[in-house]
């Protein structure tokens, strides 16, 4: 352990609180060992390990020199009573004037230039730490379509703080930009729950800082994702010219990785509703073009990465808005199929709910209304809800219900349901 240079460089500083973490982290000492190795309070070797208290006094330092077997020559010390000469030699070698007359000898300034580069390498985050880090966000990212979204929030959570301790400590410049991508991916999944829930500021506050933080690293697909996010929210408050200007945006930011497949997707969608059937067949062709070219995904369950399942999502909402609804229904249908395993478990529940509500406006459309209330009751019962998307597709088969059949007690009974998810939304907005 004492040849690692992060203990070293805490070591030449005299920090014995880090020089406590790495023993334990690198050592797997733990501070009951060091507090009996060393004479003190188990309780102050974690307070001096939280860097609330440091060591100061010559006396204790040379003890703990002793107890952990330090090379007085690495603090700064006189080899202690019991280094060999052999192991002295270690601690930091001698300069020796060169054999050549001819040759200028090192200035001792020298070794406070190596001492100084050498510090620039020192950090507390390991290499199996960032692979820690990264297979952890893998994994609450392929749980997104299915886990309970206050669970999935809460570990998110705990994600967020656990890499911004680490950004705390000492890193490298490539080790500090990989934390921050990775904080970045963790504020997109935390933004993409927290509007699930219908937590909108707190939805928006998590874009916000994915938006930064992808600027700030010059991550593209997280900015472009960023950029993405904000073009949903949009599209379910109705603001659809935002949701084109964000869409422009997240294509300036990244033209290469899958996101552009979901920035076309939103597109469309605002333009379906705006009344614009030749803008959403050309972003549904630029689409289905950009995804065409993308290998097939390892994890499709992966949110932040587009599968050609989900084309049909898309074409799907599109074509219902645009009242075809022949082909809405067929995507809607494919949808539902792509969306359940063999024995009915809904694997992507939430894009099947708003097929199910598509085929409940296609059933409405065409005068079955029992068929579009059964199949859309179905939808509000899933447990796994994005409530914007839920409710703004549940609103328009609502209208569609009240337009066509106003006094029908199916209607009514309808929009109730519907009433009391969106004043659950209302209560999660704290309004």
């Amino acid at each position: 352990m004492l040849e690692r240079d992060d203990v070293r460089s805490a070591l030449t500083a005299r920090d014995f609180g880090t020089v406590f973490r790495l023993a334990r982290k690198w050592g797997g000492i733990s501070y009951n060992q060091i507090a009996e190795a060393c004479g003190i309070k188990p309780e102050r070797v974690g307070t001096i390990a939280r860097g609330d208290a440091r060591i100061t006094s010559l006396a204790k330092i040379e003890e703990i020199a002793d107890a952990l077997r330090i090379l007085g020559g690495m603090i700064g010390l006189a080899p202690r009573p019991w280094e060999s000469p052999s192991t002295s030699s270690m601690a930091a070698p001698a300069l020796r004037p060169p054999a050549t007359s001819g040759m200028l000898t090192p200035e001792p300034a020298l070794w406070e230039v190596a001492e100084l580069a050498r510090r620039t390498h020192a950090t507390d985050v390991g290499p199996a730490d960032l692979d820690t880090i990264a297979e952890a966000i893998d994994q609450l990212c392929r749980a997104y379509p299915y886990m309970a979204a206050d669970q999935l929030h809460h570990q998110t959570r705990a994600g967020i703080r656990h890499v911004t301790d680490m950004l705390q400590g000492r890193t490298t410049l490539a080790q500090h930009r990989e934390l921050l991508v990775s904080a970045g991916w963790l504020f997109l999944l935390g933004g993409c729950l927290e509007y699930d829930m219908g937590q909108r500021q707190a939805a928006e506050l998590s874009r916000a800082a994915a938006l930064r933080i992808g600027q700030e690293a010059g991550h593209g697909e997280i900015t472009a994702w960023s950029w993405e996010l904000g073009a949903w929210f949009a599209l379910t408050q109705g603001r659809y010219a935002d949701v084109i200007d964000c869409v422009s945006a997240g294509h300036q930011s990244d033209s290469t990785h899958s996101i552009g497949v979901q920035l076309y997707a939103q597109g469309a969608k605002a333009y379906a509703r705006m009344g614009d059937a030749s803008q959403v067949r050309a972003t549904l062709d630029a689409g289905r073009a950009r995804l065409e070219r993308l290998p097939r995904p390892e994890h499709r369950e992966h949110h932040f990465v587009i599968d050609p399942d989900k084309w049909d999502f898309y074409e799907m909402d599109a074509y219902r808005m645009l009242g075809d609804d022949e082909r809405a229904a067929v995507h809607a249908q494919e949808v539902v199929r792509l969306g359940t395993a063999p024995d009915g478990t809904e694997i992507s529940p939430m894009r099947v709910a708003e097929a199910r509500l598509t085929l409940g406006v296609a059933a409405a459309r065409s005068g079955e209304l029992e068929e579009a209330v059964s199949v859309a009751g179905r939808a509000l019962q899933t447990s796994r809800k994005s409530l914007p998307s839920l409710l703004m597709v549940a609103g328009e088969l609502t209208d569609e219900l009240e337009q066509r059949y106003p006094r029908e007690s199916l209607s009514q009974e309808f929009r109730e349901q519907v009433t009391h998810i969106a004043a659950g939304a209302q209560t999660a907005l704290g309004s």
